[in-house]
Order: structure tokens, then sequence, then C-alpha cells
């Protein structure tokens, strides 16, 4: 369904692909919205503004016509999508808006919503496991999300994650620290990393298994949803490579997680 700057959009999955929930884009998006159908079946809602997705304008004629395409890609870029579906939106003349010239003006964008956050473990294949039974050694992506939905642009940070060998956490329980102050510590001390986004707000933590404990494994981890223009020492993501600390989203800003060994404090 097209509107005036945003478009819906449903798309019905067949069972087999239920699995691969995260693979699936409008183009930059992933989908707002996720459900199982009593038949098994899948449901992806995209409910986004034209500019969230990076859709494409061109004028043709009277008319306005914005361009995007549905993807299913199974595996991260640069491996192609395994099938591809254009959506096109219309604008009426009525509807096109003058151009912004004609209408100066500035603002303030301001936005109070309720944010649902996402977390799995996924397997080698990058789908949704199916067991949450890793042998030790073995790596375990662990994939987290933010339903963006209509709102601003979205990055999505690991604050804290630890390790721990209960499922609710208490003052007095027994804890690995993983991530601290948005650092992948075990980054240093491991193997693991984060992997390159194919999404600002999604994050996905590649972690070597281990054992903790006498029995299962917990990980608990605190997230933020942040502005990604507004990142610094205290709001990042970095993990260590090639004996050095690195931003994620932009190496060239690694200065950031200068203090991932030490207090970050906000300038």
């Amino acid at each position: 369904v097209c509107a005036k700057d945003s478009v819906r959009v449903t798309w019905k999955v067949a069972p087999q692909f239920v699995p691969y929930a995260a693979r699936f884009f409008l183009g930059s998006c992933m989908p707002s919205g996720w459900k199982v159908l009593p038949n098994g079946e899948g449901e992806a809602t995209f409910n986004y503004k034209f500019y969230d997705c990076r859709f494409t304008k061109q004028l043709k004629g009277k008319h306005i016509i914005y361009q995007n395409r549905l993807s299913f890609r199974p595996q991260a870029k640069p491996k192609p999508a395994i099938f591809t579906y254009p959506i096109n939106c219309v604008q009426k003349p009525e509807q096109a808006k003058a151009p912004q010239f004609l209408d100066p003006g500035t603002g303030v964008s301001e936005g109070h919503s309720k944010l649902v956050f996402h977390m799995e473990l996924l397997n080698q294949l990058t789908e949704i496991s199916k067991t949450n039974v890793i042998p030790i050694g073995s790596f375990m992506p662990i994939w987290a999300a933010v339903e963006q939905k209509s709102h601003q642009p979205l990055t999505l940070l690991m604050d804290e994650c630890v390790a721990a060998s209960t499922p609710d956490l208490q003052p007095g329980s027994q804890i690995y620290p993983l991530v601290v102050n948005h650092c992948l510590l075990e980054s240093k001390r491991g193997s693991a990393l984060f992997l390159p986004r194919y999404h600002s707000s999604a994050i996905v933590l590649y972690l070597q298994s281990f054992k903790f404990g006498m029995g299962e494994v917990y990980i608990h981890c605190t997230m933020v949803a942040w502005d990604p223009n507004g990142l610094d020492n205290t709001k990042k993501a970095c993990h260590f490579v090639k004996e050095h600390w690195e931003l994620l989203d932009n190496p060239a800003f690694s200065g950031l997680c200068d203090c991932c060994e030490s207090t970050c404090k906000t300038r």
C-alpha cells in the first residue's frame, strides 16, 4: 500500500524460509514486523518512509515514481539475492511535493514511542538456530535487532553482555563479562568479533562457545538504540582487530574506542 511519503508491504513466506526471518529486505530495511501463521508460513511486514529504505526517485511526465525491490538474501553481501520483486509507488500530480526551494523553512524532528528489540541465536548459515546446544569451541552468531518501523534511523548498540549460569541475573550471580561499555572484551581475549552490519538497526556478535560453570550458559545483554550520527566514546560498537581497538561502523573514528580498557567519560 503506497501513501504520500511511505509504503506498507506484506510478504507471505513459504514455511521452509521461515527460519531465515532476518534475511528478507525491502531495499536496505529488514521487516518491521514478523509472525508465523497457523499454516506454518511466515508473514513479513514492511512499514517505512521512502527515505528509510533507500527508495530511488524518478520523475516521469507529471508523476513521481518511488522504486525499490523486495529481496531474499540468505547470505550476506557480496553474495547475490536468491530472488527479488520490484516495488513501485507512483504519486499523482496533486500528491507530488513542490521543490524544497519554493517552501523554505527550518524545524526539528522529534519522536516518542516504545521500541521492540529482538535477540536470537543463529546457526552457521545465518538462519535462526533450531537448537541451543552448541559444541564447546564452536562459533555461535548472536543476532540482535531493533524494529525500525517508521522511526528516524536507528543504530543498535550492545551496551553490556555477560555470560551467566542462570536465566535470570541476581545480585550474587556468577558472571563472565563479554561486552563492557560497548567494547567487546572477548575479542581481545579470544576470537569473538562483531560481523559487518547489513543494516544499522541490527548487530551480530560472533562468539566462540565456552564452558562456564557446571551446566547451561545464558547470555544476557543490555542494548541501546541510538542516533547513527550521534556516536561518541559512550555510544559505540568496538572490537579488537589486528592488535588494536576498532570502531565497527567507521574504523576511521576508532579513537572513540581508546577508553575500552579504562573508564569512558562523556566529553
